[in-house]
């Protein structure tokens, strides 16, 4: 299993916000079938696993091996002549390598998927682009950010790039491009200095088209530009916990003043993403100087304060509360430096979320991994090593039987995270000149 590159992020670079809830564990032959079931045609392909076992216990290595067969198919059928066929297959790629491990597995084939989701990105209409995008993050995630990861990531990022410039392409694809981008770099990346550059800067050329102009007027956002817009601006902010502090300081003095600007925007999910983003990037100007203040400061917070007790009627009752709730947070933070604490339990185990860093993070993997994310910090050591949870537990059922008390716990992850901090620091100090 691989490990991720040393020096890359500094430990427990997680973000959280809300934990996956009412999640059951399938057992082998449920969660194959339903990772994959749903690829099949009456002619393209056979069923991703039989029906009718009579409830017969199939051992583990035969499970192994019928899945691996399903998922060579799947990959056969990526270069079929039917759209549907190929759509189909992504599909089942996609919940694949979100609910499983697949190291090994994906290491002996990754050129191959990686050539043809390229050919899905450069020849198939949006649809197959935006989960040809996806797919190629999660295949990423799971060749563990090392040199296999790097390989094809600068194999697709030329063609990921020109479909977030294409302003015929649809938005969709694009939004997905975004985030495939950021997270690709993210995890495969982030030693290279110039990749994380061009990265960052590809992404602002997206969304500052939604800054105020001159007068500092807002523009008038084109139909589906809020959602490309705040796809841009998460896998911005997502490796912009990467930087270094003479890099962050420069992308402060220049994006702060415009973010605020945007929290007028007419989008309500745009609004909650630029808000999102500026307690991010108060949070890191805190990290490098205790005493750092915003830019009239008192005018955002007058801003927040609005944000945070709209009652405007015309707007659906559902994004009021959502955006009442999350710019609560925001402002308390701005405010007191307060941030409501989140705990992600996973198997025997649990991550904190105590930081809109960790937050970001967080979100990040799970928008790519959706439900399929707890079972990563389970077992991916990629997660793990982010998240600082260390290798993979190894339980058999005696200790599975031994329960750690919830005070315990307590005092442990409270130990952790104030280390994991310090070493955050001290790892961004040693970055400082790095670009």
């Amino acid at each position: 299993m691989p490990r991720s590159k040393k020096g890359k992020r500094g430990s427990g670079k997680p973000g959280i916000k809300n934990g996956v809830k009412g999640e059951s564990a399938a057992s082998d032959d449920e969660l194959t079938s339903d990772i994959l079931s749903h690829y099949s045609s009456a002619s393209e392909t056979t069923s991703v696993l039989d029906e009718g076992t009579g409830g017969e216990q199939v051992d583990e290595q035969t499970a192994q091996e019928e899945t691996e067969d399903k998922l060579k198919q799947c990959i056969d059928n990526l270069t079929d002549k039917s759209a549907k066929t190929r759509l189909a297959a992504l599909e089942s790629l996609r919940q694949a390598f979100s609910s499983r491990l697949l190291y090994d597995f994906l290491t002996e084939r990754r050129l191959t998927v990686s050539d043809c989701l390229e050919r899905s990105l450069k020849k198939g209409g949006g649809e197959e682009q935006a989960a040809a995008a996806t797919v190629f993050a999660l295949l990423c995630i799971q060749l563990g950010g090392g040199d296999e990861a790097e390989e094809g990531f600068k194999m697709l990022r030329p063609v990921l790039t020109a479909i977030l410039n294409d302003g015929t392409a649809s938005t969709a694809a694009r939004q997905s491009c975004a985030r495939a981008l950021g997270m690709c770099c993210y995890v495969s990346a982030a030693e290279d200095g110039e990749d994380l550059i061009k990265s960052l800067a590809l992404l602002e050329s997206v969304f500052m088209s939604s800054y105020p102009n001159r007068e500092g007027t807002l523009p008038t956002p084109k139909p589906g530009s809020p959602g490309l817009h705040s796809a841009a601006l998460q896998a911005w902010s997502l490796l912009v916990t990467l930087c270094p502090a003479s890099r962050l300081t420069v992308l402060l003095d220049l994006h702060l003043p415009k973010l605020k600007a945007c929290l007028e925007s007419s989008d309500v999910n745009y609004r909650i993403t630029v808000g999102e983003t500026i307690a991010l990037l108060v949070e890191l100007g805190r990290d490098i100087e205790r005493e750092f203040e915003v830019e009239d400061g008192e005018s955002l917070c007058e801003c927040l304060k609005s944000l945070a007790t709209d009652g405007n009627k015309h707007r659906a009752k559902n994004d009021r509360r959502k955006q009442r709730s999350i710019f609560r947070e925001v402002l308390h933070y701005i405010e007191n430096e307060d941030f409501t604490e989140e705990k992600i339990r996973f198997g025997v185990e649990s991550v904190y979320i105590d930081s809109w860093m960790r937050r970001r993070i967080y979100d990040a993997f799970k928008e790519i991994q959706e439900s399929g994310v707890r079972h990563h910090l389970q077992f991916n050591p990629l997660l793990r090593d982010i998240f600082g949870l260390g290798p993979p537990l190894i339980l058999d059922a005696a200790v599975k039987a031994t329960k750690i008390s919830r005070f315990e716990k307590h005092l442990f992850n409270s130990a952790a995270f104030k280390a994991r901090t310090k070493q955050r620091n001290k790892v961004r100090d040693k970055r400082a000149d790095v670009m």
